[in-house]
């Protein structure tokens, strides 16, 4: 199993890493932290010595209740980081977190290789076209509503069914499109309470049955810290144990904020699969 990044094949049958860059000021774990050019140069060097194959650019921050910005601030934010990444790390692999076509096409000319679209393109009627133009890896996520208003009361009558009907339909259209790599994401925490996102961490294997790459992103998110009462600083083993089990379920890649623990953990985990 393989996606096509710039030219380069990744082979993600064995799983692989995402690491996370937010740049945005008020993201739910580390916002505003990586507001330097020093600080985002360092933290993009150690995931990538770490292990990250992909790194993870977000400038538009989707935690619940987050503030809507334009798509001109959103490029203003995010562009110049691009140009720095490619510029510092020649083969950079960076996936950029946008539901805007027009952040897409921008950012793909800038220099990043895929898009990571939390709306699966229910934000931006462009989103597929401009895949299918661009030719780039695509993320599609499952999200109830948007980031303002999908944890105020979500309410499913059967999630697992649901969601699946929701990446059919999606990737049906994509392919219709001629876009080749297709990679999905549940979508933990958008639009769905603890219980439902436990209940598809459980089900992971369920989704296989759509033939595409799933990715997981749980990293620190409120389905742990809030089960065990503590803080999002203080989740990283209880995202360590969700990782473990999202790979023994057929998660393909991880996308987190502590690098080296879920090399530590596919590591593990490949022992024994």
């Amino acid at each position: 199993m393989t996606i096509n990044c710039k030219g380069s094949l990744i082979d993600i049958s064995s799983p692989k890493v995402m690491g996370i860059l937010n740049i945005t000021p008020d993201s739910f774990y580390d916002g505003g932290k990586y507001s330097s050019d020093f600080d985002i140069i360092n933290q993009t060097e150690k995931m990538l010595l770490e292990g990250a194959t992909f790194i993870d650019v977000g400038a538009y921050s989707s935690r619940p209740g987050a503030q809507h910005i334009s798509e001109d601030e959103e490029l203003n934010r995010i562009l110049p980081i691009i140009d720095l990444l490619v510029k510092e790390f020649s083969e950079i692999i960076i996936s950029v977190d946008t539901f805007s076509s027009k952040v897409a096409k921008e950012t793909i000319k800038a220099g990043a290789a895929i898009i990571n679209d939390i709306s699966g393109g229910n934000l931006d009627d462009n989103m597929f076209k401009t895949i299918a133009e661009l030719q780039v890896p695509y993320i599609l996520m499952h999200m109830l509503g948007t980031p303002q208003n999908m944890q105020l009361n979500p309410n499913y009558e059967n999630i697992i069914q649901e969601i699946t009907k929701y990446f059919a339909e999606k990737l049906y259209k994509l392919h219709q499109l001629n876009v080749n790599d297709v990679i999905i994401d549940m979508g933990f925490g958008f639009g769905k309470t603890a219980t439902h996102n436990f209940e598809i961490l459980k089900n992971l294997p369920y989704f296989k049955n759509l033939d595409s790459p799933i990715l997981v992103g749980i990293s620190r998110k409120s389905m742990l810290y809030k089960t065990l009462n503590i803080t999002p600083k203080e989740a990283l083993n209880a995202t360590t144990s969700a990782n473990t089990i999202a790979l023994l379920n057929g998660a393909n890649i991880l996308r987190v904020h502590d690098v080296k623990e879920a090399i530590e953990a596919i590591k593990i985990v490949e022992q024994i699969l």
